[in-house]
């Protein structure tokens, strides 16, 4: 069979093995894969390499297999008497201080190259970089908290690519998706947009509020200039429109800081969802064919899914809610007349 190794590839894979040589080390040496060196090793025992301090590492590794009924051992044992022979040593762990006290600084593995070779004696190349870090990385991950609300405190917005529309005459335009996600029940409203101007922006929410039927209490959007005129984490500066559109309804606006989208983290795996499970593949002859495919799509499939976060289903999760607080502060604005409550 072609994907079976001959017999002399086989041995010298074993041979390198009981050498205490790492299967990435092997592939590199015989230029194969490393899944293929796993498969041909995977029924060894695996051999320990002690070291002696101050004892001249051999040349060769030799290990000693003990089997049941041989050698009237009762447990195979593996002993390795030499010392050196693993894989190579990274050329990042003379440097694993500076590298480790430049991550505390929040520094990109790629900035961390640049700096080494500016700074140090650093001859490595970027990827032993990138390696070194991802191995920091996973020993000590940084920690992301998921932020939770209550029913009707938060409502997401964000917009994303929609899918080509080709209109008649042959032109084809991208379209926008319009997003919004209830952050309590993970209730899904989406719109196709040409545009992401003021106007289009107001008109998305109010048709996403009547949608849901009833208004958050905070609306937290990025930045984009449609919402915000100046960003700023403690006093942004909001567009007049979006602030009296705010105004009326009784919103509290709460843009993300800059460069931070973990701060709408719903939104944002709530846009990638739409691009990746309704709209790929697809293109459409009209804008209003896409809100029409987006509308059927939200009730027969976001709607209908168990969420894998807070393990309920969608529209069972918000209905419920709906029954004794709309997922929106009815209590608050059910004598406003710009206000409809969805369970009335």
């Amino acid at each position: 069979m072609s994907n079976v190794l001959n017999v002399s590839h086989q041995e010298a894979i074993r041979s390198l093995q009981e050498k205490g040589w790492s299967q990435r080390r092997i592939a590199r040496e015989l230029g194969i894969h490393r899944k293929t060196v796993w498969r041909y090793t995977r029924g060894q025992p695996k051999c320990t390499t002690i070291s002696t301090p101050g004892s001249e590492p051999a040349r060769e590794a030799k290990c000693t297999i003990s089997t049941p009924g041989i050698s009237g051992s009762a447990e195979p044992k593996c002993t390795i008497s030499t010392a050196g022979s693993a894989g190579r040593r990274s050329q990042c762990a003379p440097f694993a201080g500076v590298i480790l006290a430049k991550l505390d600084m929040g520094l990109s593995a790629q900035r961390i190259f640049q700096d080494l070779r500016v700074e140090g004696a650093f001859v490595g190349s970027y990827e032993s970089v990138k390696r070194f870090v991802k191995r920091q990385h996973a020993a000590n991950p940084e920690r992301v908290w998921r932020m939770e609300c209550q029913p009707g405190e938060e409502m997401q917005v964000d917009f994303g690519l929609g899918a080509m529309i080709q209109e008649e005459g042959g032109r084809v335009r991208r379209s926008w998706v319009f997003r919004v996600i209830l952050s309590y029940s993970r209730k899904g409203y989406s719109e196709a947009v040409f545009r992401q101007d003021t106007e289009t922006f107001l008109r998305c929410l109010e048709n996403a509020v009547r949608h849901f039927g009833g208004v958050p209490l905070v609306l937290n959007i990025d930045n984009l200039k449609a919402a915000v005129l100046q960003a700023d984490w403690f006093d942004p500066e909001l567009n007049p429109k979006l602030a009296e559109f705010c105004r009326h309804y009784g919103i509290h606006v709460m843009p993300c800081r800059a460069a931070t989208p973990q701060h709408k983290g719903k939104v944002e795996r709530g846009v990638a969802y739409v691009r990746k499970n309704a709209l790929k593949g697809h293109r459409f002859g009209s804008l209003s064919e896409e809100n029409l495919f987006l509308a059927r799509w939200e009730e027969t499939v976001p709607d209908q899914r168990i969420h894998g976060t807070t393990r309920k289903q969608v529209a069972a999760w918000r209905s419920r809610s709906a029954r004794s607080t709309c997922c929106f502060t009815c209590a608050r604005w059910a004598s406003s007349s710009f206000h409809s409550c969805a369970s009335s």
